[in-house]
C-alpha cells in the first residue's frame, strides 16, 4: 500500500470517489467497452493492499496520525497496530440473570473507546423490558435503552445489553463496496475509518442495530481522551464515518478484558479464547444453557447469552 504525501488528495477521499464509482459501474452492469464491471475485483484490491500494511508503512501512519492528535489534543498518544495471535478466537458471554441494568459498561465503553460526547455516541445499548414482555423472540420494540428510576435494577424489568455481535457471518462486511470492513482472524470485525465512505451500507445490513455514523466532527474534551489507541480500534473518528465495538481490540490484544467486562459491578460479562477448552467463555458454553439473538438469519455471533440460574 502506497502512502498519499498529506499534500495529495488523501486516501479516504480516493477511496469515496473510487467507492461510488464502483457502486454506480455496479448497478449500470457495463464499461465503455461493452464489458460487465467487476466491482468485487476492485474492493478486493482495496481490502488486499489495506491490510498489507508493512512496519515501513505503519512508522509513516503512525507519525502521521500521532502529529494530528497531538495538534488537536494537546496530549501525547500511543498508537498500537497488534495483529491478531493466530491461536485465539474471542468469544464474549452475557449473564441476563445478573445483570442489573447500571449501565457501566456503557460509560466505560465510551470512556475507553473514545467515542464522541457531543453528539453522544454509545456502541452498547442496554434494554430495558418489563419482565412479562421477555420471551423466547425477543422484541426490541417492548423495551427501551432509555430509562431512568434512579436505583437499579427496576422492580419488575428485565434487562439485555446489546453491542456489535462480533458474527461468524457478518452481513456489514459483505454490504461494504470498498472492505473498508472485514472479519480479522482473532473474530473481531474492524473498520478502518480512511477507507470507509460514510455509504452507510453496513448499517443498514447489521441486523443489530451496532453500527454509527458521525453525521459531525465528534467531539471529545481533551482531559477526556483515551491516549492508548489502536489504528483498527479506539483512536478518534472523523466526521462521515460509521463506527461500532470491537471487543476493545487496543486492550483484548495485549492480554487485557474488554473495558466493559473489567467495570460490571455483578460480574454478568464473560470474555476469553474460544480456542481454549479451559478458559471461561468455554467452559460457560459447555455448561450453561446459551442462545444468539436472531439466530435464524445465520449471522453466526460470537456473542453469547444465558441466565445464571440454568444448571
Amino acid at each position: 500500500m502506497k502512502i498519499i504525501p498529506e499534500h495529495a488528495i488523501d486516501r479516504r477521499t480516493f477511496i469515496k470517489g473510487a467507492g461510488i464509482a464502483t457502486a454506480a459501474l455496479a448497478v449500470g452492469g457495463c464499461s465503455a467497452a461493452g464489458k460487465v464491471f467487476d466491482s468485487d475485483l476492485l474492493a478486493k484490491f482495496f481490502q488486499t493492499h489495506l491490510r498489507e500494511i508493512t512496519p515501513e508503512e505503519f512508522e509513516k501512519i503512525e507519525a502521521r496520525l500521532l502529529k494530528k492528535y497531538k495538534k488537536e489534543y494537546g496530549r501525547n498518544f500511543v498508537l498500537g497496530n497488534e495483529p491478531p495471535n493466530p491461536d485465539v478466537l474471542f468469544g464474549y458471554g452475557l449473564d441476563l440473570g445478573r445483570c442489573i441494568g447500571c449501565r457501566r459498561c456503557v460509560y466505560a465503553c465510551v470512556a475507553e473507546n473514545n467515542q464522541s460526547r457531543t453528539p453522544s455516541i454509545h456502541w452498547i445499548r442496554v434494554f430495558e423490558f418489563e419482565s412479562k414482555d421477555v420471551t423466547r423472540s425477543i422484541n426490541f420494540e417492548n423495551g427501551t435503552p432509555f430509562y431512568n428510576h434512579g436505583l437499579q435494577p427496576a422492580e419488575g424489568m428485565v434487562y439485555l445489553p446489546i453491542a456489535c455481535q462480533q458474527c461468524e457471518n457478518p452481513p456489514c462486511v459483505m454490504a461494504c463496496p470498498t472492505q473498508a470492513t472485514w472479519k480479522e482472524p482473532d473474530g473481531i470485525t474492524v473498520i478502518d475509518y480512511d477507507w470507509c465512505i460514510g455509504c452507510r451500507y453496513c448499517m443498514a445490513a447489521c441486523p443489530y442495530g451496532a453500527r454509527y455514523f458521525n453525521w459531525v466532527e465528534p467531539e471529545i474534551p481533551a482531559d477526556d481522551i483515551n491516549p492508548n489507541l489502536h489504528l483498527l480500534g479506539n483512536r478518534p473518528r472523523q466526521h462521515g464515518v460509521v463506527e461500532k465495538c470491537t471487543f476493545c481490540i487496543q486492550r483484548t490484544r495485549q492480554g487485557r478484558y474488554p473495558a466493559c467486562v473489567e467495570v460490571c459491578p455483578v460480574g454478568a460479562r464473560k470474555f476469553g479464547n474460544m480456542l481454549d477448552p479451559d478458559s471461561e467463555i468455554r467452559q460457560l458454553l459447555k455448561r450453561k444453557r446459551t442462545f444468539v439473538l436472531k439466530a435464524e438469519i445465520g449471522t453466526d455471533p460470537k456473542f453469547f447469552y444465558f441466565y445464571s440460574f440454568y444448571g
